[in-house]
């Protein structure tokens, strides 16, 4: 445990790659925020694991990265001292009649993935995997073995086991990785997502979600709507709770969840289930995520810096794959 290594950045790869590296490495992480990683895409996400569904949106590898993730993440949260929410039941898309013809354009974009076929939902098998969608959709399509975790709930406990092994944190802290380097660590990781912006040809891409508690909503798995202007996607979370996003917007406008983009996500969500009327909002949220030109994550290396960074919309995804390709070099978890 003699050699130092600093992470820059405490978000989703951060907190992946400081539990990977933790075992074997001194750490130092620095953050210009807070220990929750509250302005952190990471802790706005969903959090699901869809590599079939997002395979729509991205390349057969970054899929297939996907698929590889999704057996790393209970190993990852196995290594906390408290049990994270995670399941892998798979993905219900949905549409209503009028909708059908995005159904359609999704199921005919979806890659092949070995193993992963997706299966077109009848009424009755609709009912058996999700009962309370039943009487409001006469079908669909089950992405199997896709999963999801509790974002919040990986936030807070990674950061807790950190903590107890000793790893040394400074937060609401400005450093330049390559200043850091300077000193006397074995190497230095950049996680700092949009916080590399300007160094990086980065930008970002706003996701937009509404937390909710809904006492009268029992989803067992993440549903998908499809919709021609506002596909959404509903994530059960602990207690009852929800969270309500948009796929996608590019601005990398910060500001509040607007007035109209709140009630699409609601209604939308109303739509699919009928007892969302009476759920509290916790939150509605923003987050941006960091994005390259060609929404691909990337590694690169300057000197001792190690960089990490433009996982996109796919963070959850690919961030066990991509971090621990990247930390190859160094002895790690698994």
């Amino acid at each position: 445990m003699g050699k130092k290594i600093a992470i820059v950045g405490f978000g989703l790869c951060g907190r992946v790659a400081a539990l990977l590296l933790a075992k074997h490495y001194r750490l130092e992480v620095f953050d210009s925020g807070d220990a929750e990683g509250s302005g952190s895409a990471g802790s706005v996400a969903a959090a699901m694991l869809a590599p079939l569904a997002e395979s729509v949106l991205c390349e057969q590898d970054l899929a297939e990265q996907g698929l590889e993730s999704l057996a790393l993440w209970p190993q990852l949260l196995a290594l906390l001292d408290t049990q994270v929410h995670f399941q892998r039941q798979g993905t219900v898309v949905v549409a209503h009649a009028q909708d059908q013809g995005a159904m359609a354009h999704f199921q005919k974009q979806l890659k092949p993935l070995a193993g992963y076929e997706p299966e077109q939902l009848t009424a009755a098998r609709l009912r058996q995997l999700e009962p309370e969608l039943a009487g409001r959709f006469g079908g669909g399509l089950y992405l199997p073995s896709e999963g999801q975790l509790d974002n919040l709930g990986f936030f807070h406990h990674s950061y807790a086991r950190l903590k107890n092994a000793g790893v040394r944190f400074h937060f609401h802290t400005q450093v330049q990785p390559l200043e850091l380097a300077q000193q006397d660590y074995l190497a230095v990781l950049d996680c700092r997502g949009m916080g590399a912006k300007g160094e990086l040809p980065l930008r970002g891409v706003r996701g937009e979600v509404a937390r909710v508690v809904a006492p009268e909503v029992f989803l067992q798995r993440p549903v998908r709507l499809m919709h021609p202007r506002y596909p959404i996607y509903i994530a059960p979370k602990p207690g009852n709770r929800y969270v309500i996003g948009a796929t996608e917007i590019e601005s990398q406008d910060q500001r509040p969840v607007t007035v109209r983009s709140g009630l699409e996500l609601l209604s939308a969500a109303f739509s699919v289930h009928s007892g969302f009327a009476e759920a509290h909002i916790e939150a509605l949220q923003v987050g941006l995520r960091p994005a390259l030109m060609d929404n691909r994550p990337s590694v690169s290396r300057q000197g001792k810096v190690l960089s990490i960074n433009g996982l996109y919309r796919h963070g959850y995804m690919l961030a066990p794959a991509v971090v621990r390709s990247a930390l190859a070099e160094f002895n790690t978890a698994f």
